[in-house]
């Protein structure tokens, strides 16, 4: 019996439950990593900036989300449950129903977006080979597999798909696709290329970061089933930033060289990118799955009765169908709106669970009313206002000094404001028989 579809996310996967090593986490991460929608986020770098500037973006951008991204994931290994239980500690049970809400609908909105890449280029694809097709019968093919994936769980998809094949194809055709732009356009061109002016450095960083840490709200999801927190942090780390460098550079890089709007219709119109994009596209199946399942998981935040697997399939039906009617809409902007929310509560997070806890938290008492993690009522308002300050940094920064790129200060001075509150509050005594949350 497979524990991610047994096991309430509240509750603590033991040790020995736990299968996955370094080489699940790389896996895992490293495709998650791949998709349409990278290659697509690296487009938005240029013309705005040039490609030297806009690749020291990637590669910096890229280095601190996956830093960020894997010490979530050492939260979820040290605790063995779902990311959105674990921020109880930080927020209070109640508290932490704010950002499990949000989550569940940015995952709703992200699996309605993978499906709808998928079906616009399944389509393209269809087309291009002169084969019938409708978009409505690629929407229900691709949302199906996704709901599938999802109510088998994390440990189907890494040791029965990625491992065995999955990920060894992606790569092959990441490397065909790279082949092409190097034999069939001019690299010089391409590096030399410089930037209108219309990006700043800062939001270029802030869009790379924001591709890691939209999967800041699920990777404990999947790293509570790691063995070793050393593994689940290194595996994570490697694996996504190879990919995420890697789509990065190649998005930017033929965005400059293709001059059709139509962004993924003009890879397929280079030779041999058909094949290429075909394996890509399955590969994007496993972001939609992750999508769904941990939409899931985060709803047993809220009921941990209810069954991860058949609410896998019910998320799964809500993203096909928003896929058949809603337009794909402003993607850059959804990336920033992200950021702005997730960003500064995870340096809530980070800073409470290295800094104030040390990495000790008792996951038994992640679901009892008056427990450690009661807090107020339910609410840990030092942990809220810190998040809120961090958020208006966010929006702030957007608005008031967009060369600098908010997605750091956000995380910092959320980070930092949780950090003097709780000093000031651990230095104060506590009435007899209390303990500290």
């Amino acid at each position: 019996m497979e524990p991610e579809t047994t096991v309430s996310p509240l509750t603590p996967i033991p040790t020995h439950r736990r299968p996955f090593h370094f080489s699940d986490a790389f896996t895992l991460w490293a495709s998650l990593g791949v998709g349409l929608l990278v290659l697509q986020a690296g487009a938005l770098l240029v013309p705005g900036l040039g490609f030297g500037t806009a690749m020291a973006t990637i590669l910096l951008g890229s280095a601190i989300g996956v830093v960020l991204l894997a010490l979530v994931g050492v939260v979820g290994s040290d605790t063995g449950v779902a990311t959105m239980a674990a921020l109880r500690p930080s927020l209070g049970i109640r508290g932490s129903l704010l950002p499990t809400i949000a989550n569940i609908v940015q995952l709703v909105g992200w699996g309605t977006f993978e499906i709808i890449v998928m079906r616009d280029s399944a389509h393209a694809i269809a087309q291009q080979l002169g084969t019938f097709s409708h978009p409505v019968l690629w929407t229900l093919i691709w949302g199906t597999l996704a709901t599938l994936l999802a109510f088998g769980g994390p440990l189907l998809v890494v040791r029965k798909f990625l491992k065995r094949w999955g990920i060894w194809l992606v790569y092959a055709a990441t490397i065909w696709l790279t082949i092409q732009l190097i034999t069939r356009y001019d690299l010089t061109t391409i590096v030399n290329h410089r930037g209108t002016g219309e990006l700043t450095f800062g939001i270029g960083i802030d869009l790379v970061i924001a591709m890691p840490l939209s999967w800041l709200p699920l990777i404990a999801d999947y790293t509570r089933f790691g063995r070793s927190a050393r593994q689940m942090f290194w595996g994570t780390a490697l694996g996504y930033f190879l990919a995420n460098v890697w789509f990065y550079a190649l998005g930017a890089a033929y965005a400059l060289v293709l001059e059709s709007g139509d962004f993924i219709r003009s890879i397929l119109l280079t030779s041999g990118g058909l094949f290429a994009l075909v394996v890509i596209l399955l590969d994007e199946t496993d972001n939609a799955f992750a999508d769904i399942y941990s939409a899931a998981v985060s709803t047993g935040n809220i009921v941990p009765q209810l069954a991860t697997a058949w609410l896998a399939i019910g998320y799964g039906v809500v993203c096909t169908v928003l896929a058949l009617l809603v337009p794909i809409g402003q993607y850059e902007a959804f990336l920033l709106l992200i950021g702005s929310l997730f960003a500064p509560l995870f340096g809530v997070v980070l800073v409470d669970h290295f800094i104030i806890r040390k990495r000790a938290i008792d996951p038994t008492a992640l679901d009892q009313q008056n427990g450690m993690y009661w807090y107020l009522l339910g609410w840990n308002w030092t942990g809220l206002l810190a998040w809120v300050i961090g958020v208006g940094t966010f929006q702030f920064v957007t608005r008031m000094l967009p060369e600098v790129g908010a997605t750091l200060p956000a995380l910092f001075v959320s980070g930092l404001v949780y950090w003097v509150i709780a000093r000031v509050r651990l230095m104060q005594p506590l009435p007899v028989g209390k303990q500290r949350g």
